[in-house]
Order: C-alpha cells, then structure tokens, then sequence
C-alpha cells in the first residue's frame, strides 16, 4: 500500500530552508514561541538569533525568548559535560578512557561554539541597541554567563582568559543594577544570584561569593514589602535560591551566616 505522508509532496530540507530565517520580525517571534513549546530549542535559537540579527532592540518578549532558547540548549551540553566528565574521572580502562576524552572533547566543542556564538551576538548587536539600564543589566548579566560557561570546560590558559571575561562582564552589570534597579528588581537579584556562584564555582573565592549573595539577600528582604505583584514569585524565588547556595556555601566554607537576617525562616 502507498503510505501518503501528511505535507505533500516531501520535498526535503529544501521546503523548509528559511523557516527559522523569516524576513519579518513578528513571524521570528511566532516560529520561536512554536519551537519553545514544542521543546525544539535548537530551532528556537536560530529563530531568536534572526531576530538579534536585524539588528533591532528586543522586546521584553522577545529577550526573553532568547535567553529562554539559548539556556535550554547549553543547559542541556552543560549536563553532558559533567556527566561526561564524571564517568572519564572514573575509567580506569585505557581504552575506554579514550573514548569518554573523545566524547568530551566533541561536547566541549558544541557548547563552547553556541557560547560564542550568543556571546557575539550581545557584542554586536544586543548591548549596543540596549538603551535603558534595565535591558543592559539583563544582556551584560547573560555576556557573563556565558563566559562562565566557558570557563567552565576551558583549560587553565582559556579558562582564565574566559573568567576576565566573565568577571568584567559581571561586574559592569552590577554597577549599573545597583545605580538603576531596585533590590528586588529580578534582573539584580538574578544577576547577583549568578556572580556569586561564578566566584565561587570559577573564581574560588566564598568569601566574596557569600557577601555578595548576602548582601543581595539582605537588601532585598528590607524592601519586600514595596515588590508589586508582578515580580513577587520571581523575585522571591531567586532570593531562596540566594539563601539557599548562602546555607550551602557557608556550610562548606565554615563562614559564619547570623541567624538574625530577615527573611530566615
């Protein structure tokens, strides 16, 4: 029996060539959002990277969009590379251990060319059009991570050349939230959340990991009462996430954590 598959015709890659490329900035925006919920990220990025491409500044809307699509997909290389990296400490078999280095290698690659890939982007085309404090902070937060990322699979020459990076990056972004945006501003607690964990997953310092997570923790508990509605469930996630690596943290570092800070439960 002749099997008819729906779409006609079958006419290969070449059908749909341009569909992640639309000439139009709206019809970038829908594809993204039917990628993002058919968790296709892959095809998410590329629809989001059209649109930084136009050169345009971003709605919060579409911002998001690509931060949402390229944190799936490096997130996911992100976990492979430590399961990888896990199972190579554990090999004891030559030629197995071969193998996993191998492997390793060609996943180091894949996030290391998104990275740039993102980290290009923001160079180019996003920070430059960002002209309000808040969407600088956000796209200077992002040009860290990704140099944290980096960093992270990096040997020591490029790691730490990737951590002067990330580290710049991080702290232009405070400097500005700090001067523009509330404590309980998402986008500073975010950020604060990030850059503690980068000096003290990257850098090795816990001690300014955890003043700065305190600080970030504290300042924002004495204006909860002022966060609108809107912002409320982010914020307050982000500050548990806070207090949380700040338990972890001073737990490991045997740096003291008073029990007299708001919002301790």
């Amino acid at each position: 029996l002749a099997m008819h598959l729906r779409g006609g015709d079958g006419g290969g890659a070449a059908e749909f060539e341009g569909l992640f490329k639309q000439p139009v900035r709206e019809a970038n925006v829908m594809i993204a959002k039917f990628a993002e919920q058919a968790e296709r990220f892959e095809e998410m990025m590329e629809a989001t990277r059209t649109l930084a491409e136009m050169g345009v500044e971003l709605t919060v809307e579409e911002r998001s969009l690509l931060s949402v699509a390229y944190k799936n997909v490096v997130g996911a290389k992100r976990s492979s590379w430590k399961t990888l990296s896990a199972l190579d400490a554990r090999q004891t078999d030559p030629p197995a251990k071969e193998l996993t280095q191998k492997y390793l290698r060609k996943v180091e690659g894949e996030l290391s060319s998104v990275c740039e890939e993102i980290i290009a982007l923001l160079d180019q085309y996003l920070i430059p059009k960002a002209i309000e404090a808040e969407p600088k902070v956000f796209y200077l937060k992002m040009h860290g991570d990704y140099w944290r990322y980096l960093a992270e699979v990096s040997g020591s020459d490029a790691k730490a050349a990737a951590a002067e990076r990330a580290l710049a990056a991080y702290k232009a972004a405070q400097e500005l939230a700090v001067e523009h945006l509330s404590t309980t501003h998402p986008i500073r607690l975010g950020l604060a959340l990030n850059f503690s964990v980068f000096y003290y997953e990257i850098l090795g310092l816990p001690g300014d990991a955890c003043a700065l997570a305190r600080q970030a923790f504290d300042d924002s508990c004495k204006d909860l009462d002022n966060l609108n509605e809107e912002s409320y469930k982010d914020a307050t996630l982000i500050m548990q996430l806070l207090r949380d690596n700040l338990t972890l943290w001073t737990a490991d570092s045997s740096l003291a954590y008073g029990n007299s800070h708001p919002g301790n439960a």
